[in-house]
């Protein structure tokens, strides 16, 4: 209940500009010069700050080829911080795929591992190498990933601005048709597997992955109270065996494996926790 409430007001309060929604337009004042931590497409209507992919790409892009201290730096804080807590608290699109994913289907509960790589070749990929090599006769590149992939800027940028604003659907052409059926083909993968997007296609989730193992938000196994049930590991939603790779990349810090675990013997946090923890009973 506590970390749905936190992703409300994560989601409400970083896309309340009204309005965008009412005049079909996207804010563009001070705050759009800072990055939110989670996938918030820039173009939404209602969004007050930038998405931290949107901003590298565009960066990387520029025919200055300029390295963005700002954009690396603040990606670099939150991982080092909180790691992949970001997609599990504090990520907008994250909580829209928890929300399809409710709806009564039949669930794919344990889900193929290998595709999991693919988030990473998109970040090197769409997000690195493509606009900073596949340049115009000025030199300059576009947010390929962002342009062509993420089903954010669909969602929550594309129909909204097309609802609101008649001139703009005149325009629409073959790019939008091919985002709007990939955006389905998401949508649809979030209904049957948890989180689809950001299981196997998420570049933002890929780079704070790299930082769960090291970050100072992190989950604490007490191995000696641990009695290797796999209770943790039947809870977690996103594949992971905390008994065994308690920092997986994967992980989320959602906190379930914590809530149902027999024996006290994790914990989440800055600090160890684990002076708590209860033994295991004989």
């Amino acid at each position: 209940m506590k970390r749905k409430l936190v992703q409300w007001l994560v989601l409400l309060g970083s896309n309340t500009y009204i309005p965008g929604f009412l005049r079909g337009n996207i804010y563009k004042g001070p705050l759009k010069y800072i990055c939110v931590p989670g996938l918030n497409c820039y173009s939404c209507p209602g969004a007050w700050g930038s998405c931290p992919l949107g901003s590298l790409q565009a960066v990387i892009s520029t025919i200055q080829y300029r390295f963005s201290y700002y954009v690396v730096g603040l990606l670099l804080l939150f991982g080092l911080l909180l790691g992949r807590f970001i997609c599990g608290f504090l990520c907008p699109f994250g909580l829209i795929q928890e929300l399809l994913h409710k709806i009564p289907l039949p669930k794919i509960k344990r889900p193929w591992h290998w595709p999991r790589y693919i988030k990473y070749a998109l970040l090197l990929v769409f997000v690195i190498l493509l606009p900073l090599l596949w340049v115009n006769k000025l030199g300059m590149g576009s947010p390929y990933f962002c342009k062509y992939i993420c089903p954010s800027g669909v969602l929550t940028a594309g129909l909204p601005l097309v609802a609101a604003n008649v001139p703009l659907r005149a325009a629409l052409g073959g790019l939008f048709t091919w985002k709007l059926v990939l955006a389905i083909l998401i949508i649809l993968g979030s209904l049957f597997i948890y989180r689809f997007f950001c299981r196997y296609l998420c570049p933002l989730g890929a780079i704070y992955s790299l930082f769960n193992r090291i970050s100072l938000y992190r989950l604490h196994l007490n191995e000696k109270a641990c009695v290797n049930c796999k209770t943790c590991r039947s809870a977690c939603r996103m594949g992971v065996d905390p008994s065994a790779k308690a920092n997986s990349g994967e992980c989320i810090r959602c906190g379930d494996c914590i809530t149902v675990c027999p024996h006290q013997a994790l914990c989440i946090g800055f600090k160890s926790c684990l002076r708590a923890a209860a033994q295991p009973k004989i």
